[in-house]
């Protein structure tokens, strides 16, 4: 199947299936060879984009068993969708076809952990910080672990806003050609939870 044929729910599928196969230690790396290279010279079809955190710990191709022209990644510290990250996303949708957005966060996340910790930060790290402390203040109001509340809290609100501030985003999902999901990575399993 040509990946710009894929629809959402094959999308979703294609990546679920890549976790169990990583997750399990069986990943077969696929599309990283030389002929992947030449055959994507002429243009990239990706069938998801990822807007996942920049923790070196959470590579989408390596947890999804992706390869070469499969994802359009888009990574920001605590996967925050400032304009850059969403116009980025846009244009997978809009030009390249994507039918699958995918906010990834991740267990431990250390730009949660500081948002948890403190509404401050030095530098440009702050506007990383007051991106996610609308997800730590309602956390704070849940019962249970606040780092697990406000990381699954962050990634829904990002789904959130991503279907409120982009019509591009919300024309395509509403016309059913685009679906957006949240999506939990474990680092101390390595398997997906998909929210």
């Amino acid at each position: 199947m040509e990946r710009s044929t894929f629809h959402a729910e094959e999308a979703l599928q294609a990546l679920r299936e890549g976790n169990r196969r990583f997750a399990a230690g069986q990943a077969v790396h696929p599309h990283q060879d030389p002929a992947r290279r030449e055959e994507i010279l002429p243009g990239q079809h990706p069938f998801a984009a990822i807007l996942a955190c920049s923790d070196s710990r959470v590579p989408p191709e390596v947890i999804f068993d992706q390869g070469l022209g499969d994802l359009f990644v888009v990574r920001t510290a605590g996967h925050v969708a400032d304009d850059v990250a969403l116009g980025s996303i846009e244009y997978a949708v809009e030009h390249l076809g994507v039918p699958l957005v995918v906010v990834l966060g991740h267990t431990r996340c250390g730009a949660v952990t500081a948002a948890l910790h403190s509404d401050e930060a030095p530098g440009h790290i702050a506007a990383v910080v007051q991106a996610i402390l609308p997800a730590v203040q309602e956390a704070r109001r849940m019962p249970g672990d606040p780092l697990s509340n406000a990381i699954d809290t962050h990634i829904r609100q990002v789904v959130a806003y991503l279907r409120a501030v982009s019509p591009i985003l919300a024309e395509r999902e509403h016309a059913g050609t685009l679906r957006i999901v949240g999506a939990r990575y474990s680092l101390e399993n390595g398997e997906v939870e998909w929210m």
